[in-house]
């Protein structure tokens, strides 16, 4: 990981006087937070060196969900490659699903019809609500407040239902294709996710009145776990923990994708830099994916789904009874797989943690020769260190939350 860049250290309550007198002597204590899941946001072990109640030093230790899943690409096809990409970030799985297929369709020179651009869109952003309702309630429960986890996981487990009407899975849904979808929507779908953004907007109401005035939450989180903007660049963050720090990037904005430069919507940032803007970002962006998915579903037509390329995506099942060319494409896509040409290619998304990518070497062969993913929790971590010395320990918890890692994005 990049070097932490320095800050300056604080002293702690009671090691001197006012006049410079030592008071008392204190010793630095190590403790062990995590790796059990509810101490930390996932699997993950913070080693943190404390002066009484205050942060000298956090190490975090990585590796405990370790999955392989950058070498198990290498041996699986193109298409294959599709199961393990969700569940690299298994509260927006559709962000690394997205950021895969068009890495892959970008090799293929793939030509994905407008449906299904749309559909990846609306579910993209869906995801992207639905990790932020994550965030919303378990952030605030790290806090102590109860009630919020209730609203946010009530809206939540609406979405996650309209996920499982549109693909058959709650979560890691895999339903995206090189080419497009593995299957259409159903008809009836698009009015059950507006249905689902009017109950949205609602919710979000009630969040705000809940805790966004709340004077002990404003207390927990105002100033507390301040990231610079230059620290914030040097550390390489992205996603609303860099718009936090008064930096607006948008990969949406920056590289459009999936025809995202015809959606209007807005960059939410802040210069604040400290937790309470790391929260506000998340709260602020639910309207805006609110926004983009009621321009997706106005223009949401009927047709196609996949590239119709015979050596890009499967043949309707009704061909294969009347087509000896049909078998041959199927068979020869199920058992091998297709060839692209030798290259490389990195193709950015805006998942809700950041910038997710994927760097895809092909050498011609019909598995990747390599693959790294660029997941965003692994880079935002980085900047843990710098925001937690010289807080309390319970501003660590804090700011854990705010940073939002999730740990297979970290792991892979």
């Amino acid at each position: 990981m990049t070097s932490v860049p320095a800050r300056p250290q604080e002293s702690g309550p009671g090691t001197t006087g006012s006049s410079g007198g030592t008071l008392m002597h204190t010793e630095v204590m190590s403790l062990n937070v995590g790796p059990q899941h509810p101490s930390t946001h996932g699997v993950l072990r913070l080693v943190v060196d404390m002066d009484g109640e205050y942060v000298r030093k956090v190490v975090p230790h990585m590796g405990y969900l370790h999955t392989g899943f950058e070498k198990t690409f290498e041996h699986r096809t193109y298409q294959q490659g599709v199961t393990y990409a969700p569940r690299t970030d298994y509260l927006h799985c559709f962000g690394h699903e997205l950021a895969y297929v068009l890495s892959v369709e970008k090799l293929m020179q793939a030509q994905v019809p407008d449906r299904a651009s749309m559909i990846r869109v609306i579910l993209h952003e869906l995801g992207r609500i639905h990790s932020h309702l994550v965030f919303v309630g378990t952030g605030l429960l790290d806090l102590g407040a109860l009630t919020p986890f209730f609203y946010a996981f009530r809206e939540k487990e609406s979405c996650v239902d309209l996920f499982e009407e549109a693909t058959g899975y709650r979560m890691n849904q895999g339903f995206f294709r090189v080419g497009g979808l593995s299957r259409d929507v159903p008809e009836d779908w698009p009015g059950h996710v507006a249905q689902f953004l009017d109950q949205m907007e609602r919710g979000v109401d009630e969040y705000t009145n809940l805790f966004a005035n709340n004077p002990i939450f404003l207390d927990r989180a105002r100033g507390v776990g301040v990231i610079p903007t230059d620290v914030a660049l040097d550390l390489g963050l992205t996603g609303p923990n860099l718009r936090a720090s008064g930096v607006p990037l948008d990969v949406r904005k920056a590289h459009p994708y999936c025809g995202y430069e015809a959606y209007d919507f807005n960059v939410i940032s802040s210069t604040d830099g400290d937790s309470l803007a790391r929260f506000t970002m998340r709260l602020l962006e639910f309207s805006e994916s609110i926004k983009i998915i009621r321009q997706a579903l106005a223009r949401l037509k009927p047709g196609l789904i996949k590239d119709p390329n015979r050596k890009i995506s499967l043949p309707p099942r009704h061909e294969l009874e009347t087509s000896m060319e049909a078998v041959i494409h199927h068979f020869k896509l199920v058992t091998e797989g297709f060839h692209p040409p030798t290259g490389e290619v990195y193709v950015p998304v805006e998942g809700a943690r950041g910038e997710v990518g994927y760097y895809i070497v092909s050498d011609g062969g019909s598995v990747p020769y390599r693959v790294k993913i660029r997941a965003p929790s692994f880079v935002n971590l980085q900047a843990l260190e710098y925001a937690c010395v010289g807080a309390q320990f319970a501003d660590l918890i804090t700011i854990l939350a705010t940073i939002d890692p999730v740990l297979g994005d970290v792991d892979r």
